[in-house]
């Protein structure tokens, strides 16, 4: 069991671009050892043709991808997960359904892309730099050493993660 890749899924509303980056990331940086995912609340249903874009042009390939309910990871037969992070703010404000393998839980908020306003070149800016800050952030989960960390500092790791440069607001720390 110990050399069973860790599941991880990424949630966003919409699924069409910050959440979409995150599990193309994940699946390269962490190739064997991370299987990725993503998923929204409320999917567009299509991927943002800048995520694409992006993507491709930095050697991604994105035929797999697709915009999808969170509703597909809560069955019985999804994937059991090991990790489930929140790159929006708004999917973290709102109830998830239960996860399989109950997952550790982390919000890793930043702006969203798809919502930049102004011509072609400010736009694909905002999502470079969504895609910057998604890569910080999953270039430094994978090189935690997960199997040899007790779940509260696991936990704390993973917090101090989404608190890096560039975060959003914060989602409410657990009661």
């Amino acid at each position: 069991m110990a050399d069973q890749p860790f599941n991880v899924l990424f949630l966003c509303t919409g699924n069409s671009a910050r959440s979409i980056m995150a599990e193309a990331i994940l699946n390269k940086l962490g190739a064997g050892k991370f299987r990725a995912y993503s998923a929204g609340s409320k999917p567009k249903g299509q991927v943002h043709s800048e995520t694409i874009r992006l993507l491709q042009s930095l050697g991604y390939d994105t035929s797999g991808v697709r915009s999808k309910s969170w509703n597909e990871y809560a069955k019985l037969d999804a994937p059991s997960l090991d990790f489930a992070f929140t790159v929006c703010d708004n999917a973290a404000g709102e109830v998830c359904p239960v996860w399989p393998g109950q997952p550790m839980t982390a919000h890793w908020g930043i702006p969203d892309p798809a919502e930049a306003k102004g011509n072609p070149a400010e736009i694909a800016l905002a999502f470079k730099d969504a895609y910057r800050m998604l890569h910080q952030r999953i270039g430094i989960f994978t090189s935690l050493p997960l199997r040899s960390l007790d779940r509260l500092s696991l936990q704390n790791k993973l917090r101090e993660i989404g608190r890096m440069q560039g975060a959003t607001a914060k989602a409410p720390e657990p009661t």
